[in-house]
């Protein structure tokens, strides 16, 4: 456990220092930011806008950073070879994967953090400028805690792609985990077409294919909960923990797969 963490926490630095995940952590606090601008635009509305931009920027930047800074987990080691270094160290192959994912989640973490304390910082900005009146006109409080709720489905989600992304890394070049990645999340986005694929389509190969994708494929449709959170729709604690836990097993399943093919590959 000592390896593992000390290799978390290795990763995690490094991607502090990263200067292209500071550029992205930045657009997307000044894309949050100029949401409020943006919210201006539409009486009555601004608030929701800059709710739902908020969250919106949060989950797509949040991609790039899980995605650009997954692939290279395991392929910029193997590039640059200082993964023949590192295991020639009293440190399993095991060690190293899971080392590696968790401190790109940590990293994850704080950068959802950064971005979403901007995202309250603008929200509370709005009702200070605005008044009281304002806060009497909403539906629901503009510093909204279940806000938290998207946010935490939103890390769930963003783990379960940097899964896919050290996954596809331990086997193929960045390029390709990349393609693939970004690939699965739409795709994960989109899984109930493929649910009801069969009662489209007059062709039972193609509908049982779209069948088995639909359970093989990871389904992030559910932690799209952006719209109930900004319209003040109730999300109930036994929905968050059925999908947590879904993208616990998933991750899981994604790592299993990755600790076996990384440990059966030939570094000679």
């Amino acid at each position: 456990m000592r390896a593992i963490g000390w290799i978390a926490l290795n990763v995690f630095r490094e991607s502090v220092r990263d200067k292209v995940l500071y550029n992205l952590v930045l657009f997307a606090v000044l894309l949050i930011g100029a949401s409020y601008f943006i919210g201006q635009l539409t009486a009555g509305q601004d608030v929701k806008i800059i709710k739902d931009l908020g969250l919106a920027a949060t989950s797509i930047f949040g991609l790039f950073i899980a995605v650009f800074i997954g692939i290279g987990l395991v392929s910029k080691e193997v590039e640059k070879r200082s993964v023949y270094s590192l295991l020639a160290k009293p440190i399993e192959r095991y060690q190293l994967l899971l080392g590696k994912y968790l401190g790109l989640v940590l990293t994850l973490a704080v950068n959802l953090s950064v971005m979403a304390g901007a995202l309250y910082a603008v929200l509370a900005a709005m009702i200070w400028v605005g008044g009281s009146e304002i806060a009497r006109a909403l539906e629901r409080p503009a510093v909204d805690p279940f806000l938290l709720e998207a946010l935490a489905l939103t890390f769930v989600e963003l783990a379960v792609v940097t899964a896919l992304a050290l996954f596809f890394s331990t086997f193929s070049t960045p390029i390709l985990a990349a393609a693939f990645t970004f690939g699965l999340f739409i795709a994960g986005r989109f899984s109930a077409d493929l649910r009801d694929f069969k009662q489209v389509v007059d062709a039972p190969l193609a509908g049982f294919l779209a069948q088995a994708l639909y359970w093989v494929l990871p389904n992030l449709a559910p932690y799209d909960i952006r719209a109930q959170v900004v319209h003040g729709q109730p999300v109930t604690a036994g929905y968050l923990a059925l999908v947590t836990g879904y993208g616990v097993l998933y991750v899981a399943a994604l790592l299993l797969a990755a600790v076996f093919i990384f440990s059966r590959r030939d570094f000679k």
